[in-house]
């Protein structure tokens, strides 16, 4: 990804659309399926890329990221800017005549209410804790103001992501999630009918005016699967036009460009895996000494190989390649599985052994049972771990982990935005969204330091010692980093534009040839 910076002024003239829409109007409708599982329709209660895919197509948010960007730039709004270069107070301009599904006007008051209540419900799987920064917003016709209650200049991105999704403040509650299957946005897309866990049809919406330009978006039925192979059977019986996110490892190994019938386009992702420990006194893994033993048994290029099909490279590192501030620091600290250092460590600890402790993962979510089945093998053969794992669908599983009942869970984490800074407060900062009870003083100081730089290449040291503490204290043990695939049948183009890393699922970017 390409360094960050000019984040002071988005300026009027990023207001002006990219062509991606298909020229073709023939109104067919193209099958995309995913192993993707939406959490809520509704943004305050959904913090997880697979619901934010939806979202960045049904919803606008002020701001969001063109094909291969790298900085926000406008979408529901005209123009943004940090006024006063003090990076406390940010201010955007809506464009005229958005309009929702019940042909109201949005203004700065539907804006308001989209943040304000996210911070109000404060869902335990919800975006919060994103918002950390954001003090209160003013509204005024068409202007929004966000007080920020310290300098972040990462503020932008996260008004571009699902969290910034801009709903109509007469059709949700504000002190709880709205329920049933209906949106209220004014995104590229209408919600035509949506079946959890099944389908969702997506039809142009024609009232759009935003960042996305042509108009000429084709229908789409979004078909959700339980399970990679039943997203592989699906494929190779032609009941899908796209598979992306995810295909069984060995398939995507397998896949070959020149295989006629068919388009592969992979490239290399943002999205990491780790894996978290409640580090709460009195859990079977509080004590740093016990995490750091199992930081020296995991073998990340046995599970990369065995497991992925080479399909993912090993992470030795909180933030992934590609991304300001990356660093090895636990291949620095952990060059290689060594069960005699594990051993001391946990004989320092005084704790009996083996350890034992439970394993949450989800279920069909991609390779995470045989993932969990290979990392509970590397522990147990070293004689000093024993663990009970346990499957669960994947709402469940998130709720299992919000609530503190697993000592130790495996999650994927898809950046936000392209900034180190999704790596840092989301994942390790006091309150995290992966609730592991983690807090530290110096990993806090450092997150809220290097919020300061507009020029983000000026935050690489304090994330680099980011990633040095974190190496130490072990809250959670990076995994791997995954690459993007996305496989269409021959007649459809587009596919390299549907997803970059940015968190905007490009739906519009899908054509008929």
């Amino acid at each position: 990804m390409r360094i960050l910076a000019g984040l002071l002024v988005l300026a009027a003239a990023g207001v002006g659309a990219w062509q991606l829409s298909p020229s073709r109007g023939d109104g067919k409708t193209i099958t995309v399926g995913t192993t993707d599982g939406v959490t809520s329709l509704d943004p305050a209660g959904a913090y997880d890329a697979d619901s934010w895919a939806l979202f960045s197509n049904v919803f606008q948010s002020l701001l969001t990221f063109a094909p291969g960007g790298t900085a926000p730039v406008p979408d529901a709004a005209k123009n943004c800017a940090f006024p006063h270069g003090d990076l406390t107070t940010y201010r955007c301009e809506l464009r005229d005549g958005l309009t929702f599904p019940s042909g109201r006007t949005m203004d700065a008051e539907d804006v308001k209410y989209s943040f304000d209540r996210i911070l109000r419900i404060k869902a335990p799987v919800g975006p919060a804790s994103l918002l950390g920064t954001l003090g209160s917003v003013d509204a005024d016709g068409m202007t929004v103001t966000f007080h920020l209650t310290s300098p972040d200049a990462t503020f932008p991105f996260k008004v571009a992501t699902g969290a910034g999704s801009i709903v109509d403040h007469t059709a949700y509650p504000a002190a709880k999630l709205r329920t049933g299957s209906r949106v209220d946005g004014t995104g590229p897309y209408t919600l035509t009918s949506y079946t959890k866990d099944r389908d969702a049809v997506l039809t142009p919406n024609k009232h759009y005016r935003g960042a996305v330009g042509g108009g000429t978006a084709k229908p789409v039925d979004v078909r959700y699967y339980a399970t990679p192979k039943a997203l592989d059977t699906a494929w190779k019986d032609k009941q899908v036009e796209v598979a992306t996110d995810q295909l069984p490892p060995g398939v995507l190994a397998g896949l070959n460009p020149s295989d006629p019938g068919q388009r592969v386009y992979e490239a290399d992702g943002s999205e990491t895996r780790n894996l978290y420990f409640d580090t709460r006194s009195g859990k079977p893994l509080h004590d740093p000494r016990v995490r750091r033993a199992m930081a020296w048994l995991i073998d990340r290029e046995q599970l990369a190989a065995t497991v992925y099909d080479g399909t993912v490279d090993p992470l030795y590192s909180l933030i992934p390649a590609g991304l300001t501030g990356h660093t090895a620091s636990f291949f620095d600290d952990y060059p290689e599985p060594d069960p005699k250092k594990a051993r001391q460590l946990l004989t320092q600890a005084g704790v009996s052994l083996p350890v034992r402790f439970t394993y949450g993962y989800a279920e069909g979510r991609g390779a995470g049972e045989q993932e969990a089945a290979e990392i509970k093998k590397e522990l147990e053969a070293s004689g000093l771990f024993q663990v009970t794992l346990k499957g669960y669908e994947w709402t469940a599983f998130q709720k299992q982990w919000a609530t503190g009942r697993l000592d130790a869970y495996a999650v994927g984490w898809v950046a936000d935005f392209p900034d180190p800074d999704t790596f840092g407060a989301a994942l390790v900062g006091t309150g995290s969204a992966m609730n592991t009870g983690y807090s530290s003083k110096t990993v806090d100081r450092l997150i809220k330091d290097s919020r300061r730089f507009a020029e983000r290449t000026d935050a690489a040291q304090d994330f680099r010692s980011v990633q040095q503490t974190v190496a130490q204290d072990v809250p959670v043990l990076p995994l791997w980093q995954a690459k993007e695939y996305v496989v269409t049948t021959e007649d459809v183009g587009g596919g390299q534009y549907l997803s970059d890393g940015t968190g905007v699922f490009r739906l519009w970017s899908l054509t008929t040839l």
